[in-house]
Parts: structure tokens; sequence; C-alpha cells
């Protein structure tokens, strides 16, 4: 959350489009130029008019300077007030100061007219600084106006530049915020598209005063909170749910196998038999199959909870999340899932865990002993994707409404980690849990956090039923490399963007 708030005035706070064109056409006509589309003038919101004319009419600087004087002829007493606040924008600067943000506003304009319309409107209350340019022609770039706006802003002391935001309609709004170090907010309501802030590369970019609204207030609400019980209740409920109808589905599903078992001969594929041909049991792909359908049937029993949290979860990091994560981070975070794959199944042998785990090692033997291309599909997609809904989507999403930010991760992989019954799955698990809830609180999405799951599966079923189990990279140089490459990929991520 960002504490210090600059704003530009034109197009941010005020659509001046009827008073800055009108005296734009009134400036023009005074060199007998004729533009009675006012539609045409709009490019003069936002950007020096100096440098407007200079532009769009190929003026020198003494004409443009003689339009600029000519343009404040008319703005001073009449063109100031052809102006009008955005919908929403008293209530949100209300908001932001009763928050206690530190607001100011960093306009092109000069100061004396900047200052003028937030009287007019009653807004000039909400603002710590207002600094715009000056009426004889100096600061009138945007960097410029930015740093004065951060000098008086911080009083004398040094500008915290990671703490600010600029907030603005046109790429001179994102480009001075750069210029200075600081991340800008482009909004699309006002005069610039949103091509114009994607070319100008806008940290974030909103579309309404409303969704602005939602953005800077972020981490500052005040929700109401549910008493202890409720809190417990709302995250056990759909967990109890869906343990217990995955359990009652299983165990249909077993007695469906033995019914068909006992009405058929042969089906060695399913079923176990004695020497005279009497079922005794179900092979591997039986199970396999039985506790894809019961994890399905446990997921499909708690869906309308599930939904309605990842919805609520996404809506609250949807706006954390409006800048797009680029394709290479996508990469990182697979190739960083693999070496964390590796090196923790390398380490769990190393340190004899796994041998001295007799759940384990049966949980193994049934799970490897089924068909490749069927165990692939059960623990290699259907059970991850389940367990993500379950684990990250309800168990993290409620946590997280709940709780900060740390302990809703530590909690959400702890449960995740005891869930799996046994010493080895609980250590795995729980450190793989780590990086799928850093997934998705880094992509904002659950499907980063599945991705992060399937590949883990996929790569760990995949070696070991195929016996190309990390026996030949059992080592500690392996070992050491591939968590150090998982930890350089984080580093990598982290360095990027702060998830904590």
């Amino acid at each position: 959350m960002k504490q210090y708030l600059l704003f530009d005035l034109d197009g941010t706070l005020t659509d001046p489009k009827l008073g800055i064109t009108t005296c734009v056409q009134y400036a023009l006509a005074h060199f007998g130029i004729d533009e009675p589309d006012l539609d045409k003038l709009e490019p003069f919101i936002g950007p020096p008019l100096k440098d407007s004319f200079m532009e769009f009419y190929q003026m020198d600087e003494t004409q443009a300077q003689a339009a600029v004087d000519k343009y404040r002829e008319r703005f001073r007493d009449t063109g100031i007030f052809e102006n009008k606040v955005y919908a929403g924008i008293p209530k949100m600067l209300q908001t932001l100061n009763a928050r206690g943000l530190h607001l100011a506003v960093a306009s092109s304009k000069p100061t004396v007219f900047v200052e003028r319309i937030l009287e007019h409107f009653d807004i000039a209350k909400y603002f710590k600084v207002v600094v715009g340019s000056e009426l004889d022609g100096t600061r009138v770039e945007k960097d410029q106006v930015v740093e004065e706006a951060l000098r008086q802003l911080f009083g004398g002391k040094p500008v915290e530049k990671e703490k600010v935001y600029m907030i603005g309609d046109r790429r001179f709004d994102v480009e001075g915020a750069r210029a200075q170090g600081v991340e800008s907010v482009g909004v699309t309501y006002g005069y610039g598209s949103m091509e114009e802030l994607k070319e100008a590369k806008a940290d974030y970019i909103v579309r309404s005063v409303e969704e602005l609204r939602k953005f800077l207030l972020r981490g500052t609400e005040e929700l109401q909170k549910p008493t202890s019980f409720q809190k417990m209740w709302q995250l056990v409920f759909p967990f109890i749910m869906f343990l217990l109808v995955r359990n009652i589905a299983a165990y249909v599903m077993q007695m469906i196998f033995f019914y068909a078992g006992g009405m058929v001969s042969g089906g060695e594929f399913f079923f176990l038999r004695d020497e005279e041909g009497i079922l005794s049991g179900f092979t591997g792909n039986a199970a396999v199959i039985m506790e894809a359908v019961s994890y399905i049937a446990g997921v499909a029993a708690v869906w309308r909870t599930v939904k309605l949290v990842l919805e609520t979860t996404s809506e609250d990091m949807h706006l954390s999340h409006l800048k797009q994560e680029p394709i290479r981070n996508y990469a990182i975070l697979g190739i960083l899932t693999a070496c964390a794959v590796l090196g923790l199944n390398i380490l769990l042998e190393l340190s004899g865990v796994i041998q001295l785990s007799e759940s384990y090692q049966s949980v193994q033997a049934n799970q490897f002993s089924t068909n490749l291309l069927l165990g692939l599909l059960c623990y290699g997609l259907i059970t991850p994707i389940a367990e993500e809904l379950i684990f990250r989507g309800v168990v993290y999403g409620y946590l997280r409404r709940m709780t900060n930010l740390k302990i809703a991760m530590i909690f959400s992989v702890l449960i995740f980690g005891m869930y799996h019954g046994n010493l080895v799955q609980g250590i795995y698990g729980t450190l793989m849990g780590c990086l799928m809830v850093y997934a998705y609180e880094y992509f904002g999405s659950i499907k980063a956090a599945m991705i992060v799951h399937i590949i883990a599966n996929l790569l760990a079923y995949g070696m070991r039923s195929t016996g190309q189990a990390v026996s030949g990279l059992v080592n500690v140089p392996a070992c050491v490399v591939f968590l150090a490459a998982t930890a350089g990929g984080m580093f990598l991520l982290h360095r990027q963007k702060k998830v904590l």
C-alpha cells in the first residue's frame, strides 16, 4: 500500500474539455486559424500548452508563447470554470484522506489556476500540497512538477519513492513519474487511451474512478470481522464436507468394483483373484480410478463454496495484479518448481526419511503399481487440481481474509502438510505448499498454484514410476545445485515484486 499519492488534475480529477478546448480555439483564432471541431483539440488536455501549440500547429517558440498568453486571456476568468469534477472523485478523496494517506496535486497547469479550480469544486481541503507550473513558463515539464511535489510533500525529509504513486491520464504523467523513480497509475476514463498508457509503460492501469478508489484503498479496508466461531466454521465446514464426501465416494466405488468383480470373470487389469478365480482384491488401476472419482465427488460437493471463495479472492487480488506478469516469470516459476522437486526428493533420499516411513512406502507401492497413463491422469492432474481448489482455494482463501498474509500462508501450508498423513509426504507437502501459495499470491491466480502442483506431481510420479528416480542423482552436490537453483529462481521473482 502506498501512502503518498500525487494526482494530475486535468483528465484525472476533473474533466476540463470545454474550458481548455474553447480557450485553445480562442487562441488559434487570434492567429487566423479557424478550428470549429472541439474534439480535435482534445490532445491539448494534459501536456504543456506551449509544447502543444508548437507540435500541433507548427508554431515557433515566440508564436507558441503568444498563443499561451492569448489562451490564458480567456481561461483566467471564463475557461477555468468550464470544467467539472468526475463523478466519485470527491468521495474517493475524502475516504483516502480519512484513511491517513497523504495527497498532492501535480499538474502542468499553472499553480494559481490549479488552486482556484480545487477551491471552486471544494476539494482543495483534501490536498496537503498543490504544485503546478509557473506563469513565467518555468517548471512546465511533468518530471519537474513531480519532483517539486515530492519535495514539498516530504517536507525536506528524504523522499521515500517506494511509497509514492503518480496518478494521471496521459503518457506525460507516466514519463514524469518514471523520471523521478516512482510508480505510475494510468487512468483511462480521462483523455489518454489504454494504448497510450500501455505504450508509455504505466505500472498500473485502471478504467474507472471506482476501480481507482479500490486500487488505492487496498490494504486499508475496515472489514467486518466474523466471530471466532464463524471463522472456524467457515474454514472447517467445506474441508470436512470434502473429506466426508470423498471417503463416501471411495467406499461406493469400492462396492461397485467389488460387485462388478464378482459378476464377471477375468478382468486382471482391475481385479486380483486367488487360484480358484475368486475376487480377492483390486489392482492399483482400480484403486487409482476410485481415488480420481472420489476427489472429483469431494470437490463437487463443496463447489459452490469453492467458487464463491475463489471469486472473492480473485476480486481482492485483481487490484494488486493490474500489471500483467511477463512470460519469462512463468518460465522462471516452471523451472524453479522442477528444481525444487528434484532437490527435495534428493534431500529426502539422502536423509533416510523415506526408508524410515513405512506408511509412505505403502502409499508409494500402491501408487506406482498402477498403469502409467492412469497414474499420470489421477496423480498428475485430477488430484493436484482438486487439492488446489480445496487448500489454496478454500482454506487459504478464507485464512487470507481472516488474518494477515504471513499467518495465512503458514497455517495453510501446515494444514496441507498434515493432510497427507505420513512423515515423508508431510514434509514434502509443506515445503512444496509454500511454493504453491507463493505462486498464487505472486501471479494473482489459482492457476499458478495449480501449475506448480501439476508440474511437481507429474515430475515426481513420472520419474519414480518409470524407474528413473533420482537414484543416479542422489548425492550432495546435485542436491545443492537443484536447491540453489530453486533459491535463485525465487530471488529473481522476488526482486521484481515483493509478495510479503
